[in-house]
């Protein structure tokens, strides 16, 4: 059984209350923190433990912390990324649910780190109904002196709010984040100058994702080595996976990173095999917005490797042969999927999800939509292909934040590993798998 850390007590009846979370250890990490560390000392500490920011793009997060401009007279704000809206992946929304403590207790860690005196949990408008879980949460916090004036006894204060979004992807990106919590529209900012100098209010910001917020109360309790023994190399501790698509086990899991992949989708522990008895053909590893890889390749690297559930290990061979670990939504094909129309459904998302303010993407992603959609209704010529591979080219890499980017990788993945199939379907103009 792997190591807990995020989801250890996830199915302790009434988890959410304030009472039954402290019986369990609940913000024990926040009275060892006054006990035992100052905010750099526990900056380092979690630099220490190779956490690793879990919302995609894996950035070591107390080498974000430091980044943080503490000579301003500003004020600092930290700011949770609950904006879940990355297709395939619903492992934040698991903690939210089901322990809004842990989380609080993470943000509490956390600002107390960077000197923050008010910090925001901001989530995605369709969790409506778990934000109304995180603010009576919240509530309890307060009433129990872990949040409001001098946490118990302390010279720390700290005020926190949980604001919802409006259920915009791009929001999700940490900009366009505080735009919108500032009630702008949310569209991304360009960079320079980073969050940590000019972010929420133009002052001094550090984004964190839920998960990797959450995973703090287990690193200052049992520490930075114990945290770091866990893993591999350069991915450390344990990661939660979204696992939907053609499993007999759909559900959010708990793996120690390094975890073989083939083990993770076949063994009765997680996924549980192929639902029906059918063959694997693709996988998403990490969210609709990363390359989608063949069965041969997401269980073996190119060089005949076991692929592992890790940052390094998913990215080997580059995007020719490779994926990124992403936010961990891992989405399973079995051998009945069409890669056509699985593709036009995450072409169509992008374009509508796109905030129009780049051009490559703003019309980028409604070409590709147009394009696979003609190619699906039977109506696409060859030139096609090659037209869908250009228009991903020049749409990557040449905009403001990587909206543009994650509607590029499908669709080139999709047509370097799965051409042939484009290619009949243009041949017989009609779907194979569903005539």
């Amino acid at each position: 059984m792997a190591r807990k850390i995020l989801l250890h007590d996830i199915d302790v009846a009434n988890l959410t209350d304030f009472n039954v979370y402290r019986n369990l250890g609940g913000y024990t990490a926040v009275e060892k923190m006054f006990k035992n560390f100052t905010p750099d000392q526990l900056t380092e500490e979690v630099k220490k433990s190779g956490l690793r920011g879990r919302g995609g793009a894996g950035f070591p997060t107390g080498l974000k912390w430091s980044f943080l401009d503490k000579k301003t007279d500003k004020p600092r704000y930290f700011v949770c990324n609950f904006d879940e809206s990355e297709p395939g992946t619903f492992k934040d929304r698991h903690i939210g649910q089901l322990n809004p403590h842990q989380l609080i207790e993470g943000m509490i860690l956390g600002s107390y780190a960077l000197g923050v005196r008010t910090a925001y949990v901001y989530i995605r408008g369709e969790l409506f109904y778990v934000l109304k879980i995180i603010e009576k949460a919240i509530e309890e916090a307060y009433q129990n002196g872990f949040l409001g004036e001098n946490i118990k006894g302390s010279a720390y204060s700290l005020d926190l709010y949980c604001q919802p979004g409006a259920g915009a992807y791009i929001c999700g990106e940490e900009t366009a984040l505080l735009e919108s919590l500032e009630g702008k529209r949310g569209n991304p900012r360009i960079k320079p100058p980073f969050p940590a100098v000019v972010g929420l209010y133009g002052c001094p910001t550090v984004v964190n994702n839920v998960e990797t917020i959450a995973s703090l109360p287990w690193i200052i309790n049992n520490g930075a080595e114990a945290y770091a023994a866990i893993g591999t190399e350069k991915s450390k501790g344990t990661k939660l996976i979204s696992a939907c698509g053609h499993i007999n086990k759909p559900g959010v899991y708990e793996i120690e990173l390094g975890l073989p992949v083939e083990e993770f989708i076949y063994s009765d522990e997680y996924c549980g095999g192929i639902r029906n008895g059918n063959k694997l053909k693709a996988v998403i590893a990490g969210g609709s917005s990363v390359p989608i890889l063949p069965a041969e390749l997401i269980l073996k690297t190119a060089k005949g490797e076991p692929r592992l559930l890790s940052y390094e290990s998913l990215e080997e061979g580059g995007f020719e042969t490779g994926t990124m670990l992403g936010s961990g939504g891992f989405i399973v094909m079995d051998d009945t999927t069409c890669m056509v129309k699985s593709l036009l459904t995450y072409a169509r998302f992008y374009h509508h999800e796109s905030c129009g303010q780049c051009s490559p993407c703003r019309e980028g992603t409604g070409w590709m939509e147009n394009i696979l959609r003609r190619i699906d209704t039977g109506k696409g010529s060859m030139k096609d292909i090659d037209l869908l591979v250009h228009i991903a080219k020049h749409v990557e890499g040449n905009t403001i934040c990587p909206l543009g980017d994650a509607a590029a990788w499908p669709v080139a993945s999709a047509i370097r590993h799965f051409r042939e199939e484009f290619e009949e379907h243009i041949k017989l103009q009609q779907c194979r798998f569903t005539k």
